[in-house]
């Protein structure tokens, strides 16, 4: 327990030290679909969903959000992708559509230690890593165990949400 403990807030520190500004810039990109005529749409993959659904349905809600579900958008909309890997073949593809039409979106995801180019930090408008590379701990097999991509993106999530707030704020 210590020791998971103890890789989990490093994990969370370095998030917080190497990610400051990509949150920031994220928080100001969403802002723009919410105080113009848009809708912030989240596009969660995989075990991210729990990003998704705290926005959605959490206790503390993200002001304008709406889970995406294949819907049309406009320039005036604004997209978060967040999926556990970079490679993800369906944020990557959405993420190509948006690119495609200029719809600026922003992304959160994990980039693997053996990967070359991360196609998917290319596209977006803003890109937030998970930091998440391997498991946290060392296993019986020689591997590593525990990959808390959720547990990140629930950080990621609540900080920018917090910037988001204050933004949102300052513009009333």
């Amino acid at each position: 327990m210590k020791m998971l403990t103890t890789q989990i807030t490093g994990l969370l520190q370095r998030i917080a030290a190497n990610e400051e500004e990509a949150i920031g810039m994220t928080a100001r990109l969403l802002a723009q679909a919410t105080t113009g005529q848009g809708t912030v749409y989240i596009a969660a993959f995989g075990e991210l969903g729990a990003v998704s659904a705290n926005a959605i349905r959490g206790a503390e809600p993200f002001e304008g959000a709406a889970r995406y579900r294949g819907e049309e958008m406009t320039s005036a909309d604004r997209v978060w992708i967040l999926t556990r890997s970079a490679a993800d073949t369906e944020a990557l593809e959405l993420a190509r559509k948006l690119s495609e039409r200029f719809i600026p979106f922003a992304a959160t995801a994990s980039e693997h230690e053996d990967s070359e180019g991360n196609e998917l930090a290319g596209l977006a408008t803003v890109y937030t890593s998970l930091g998440v590379k391997k498991g946290l701990l060392p296993a019986e097999d020689g591997g590593r165990t525990v990959l808390p991509h959720a547990l990140a993106g629930l950080f990621i999530y609540e900080a920018v949400r917090l910037d988001y707030v204050e933004l949102l704020a300052e513009f009333e």
